[in-house]
């Protein structure tokens, strides 16, 4: 089947798309909504602007789509890339939801407005067991923002692997932080992983802190060969 992925850069964006890939779709496109608005309720914006680079990475065409990134109104500019894809022989549409029924319902509800299948391979999936999967996988995850009790400021830049999900348990056990961060804890950005033809290197960054929340922004990046 012909399919595009709904894709952030994100883990759980590229994850979808190892599923996609695993299950032997024909990944035609990558979709990056580059939103705008910081608050979006339904993008992923700290480093969006790394998607192009993150597509070369994984040798997939990529359709980069702005939006204003107003609550609702985005869903309008979601839909006309929907209908381009659909005009280009999309069939299915991979997003990487886990558990918010306010982007899986939308998203679902476009989908069936403009005639596409809406595919969430991990939807209600195991949480611990999954941030598992993704470090066992070999997907270099990099912590990107973060906005909870227990996450400071040496959260952000982190690289997800074992030792951090153990300690994102027990944050979940005193602060009830999601292991998964499906609470908007943290946001992430993939730079290797099995499905990469090429890494992503971070050149130069800087971290953005404001009392209880920050974020870490890439400055600089290039592709290098693995």
């Amino acid at each position: 089947m012909n399919v595009a992925v709904l894709f952030s850069g994100g883990k759980d964006s590229t994850m979808a798309l190892h599923a996609a890939l695993d299950a032997k779709e024909d990944v035609k496109y990558l979709l990056s909504m580059k939103s705008k608005n910081e608050e979006s309720y339904m993008f992923h914006v700290p480093n969006i602007h790394i998607t192009d680079l993150l597509a070369q990475a994984l040798d997939i065409p990529i359709m980069s789509v702005e939006t204003d990134g107003v609550k609702e109104e985005e869903l309008e500019d979601l839909k006309t890339a929907f209908e381009k894809l659909k005009n280009l022989g999309v069939e299915a549409i991979y997003t990487g939801a886990l558990y918010s029924v306010y982007q899986k319902s939308r998203i679902e509800k476009l989908g069936e407005e403009v005639g596409l299948e809406i595919v969430s391979p991990y939807w209600h999936v195991d949480e611990l067991e999954y941030m598992r999967k993704i470090v066992a996988s070999g997907f270099k995850i990099v912590i990107c923002g973060v906005a909870a009790w227990g996450l400071d400021e040496s959260w952000l830049g982190r690289v997800i692997d074992d030792a951090t999900i153990d300690e994102l348990v027990k944050l979940n056990e005193k602060y009830h932080v999601d292991i998964a961060f499906e609470g908007g804890e943290a946001e992430t950005l993939a730079i290797d992983g099995p499905i990469f033809k090429k890494r992503i290197k971070i050149l130069k960054y800087k971290k953005e802190w404001h009392l209880d929340s920050g974020i870490y922004i890439i400055e600089d990046a290039v592709l290098e060969d693995k």
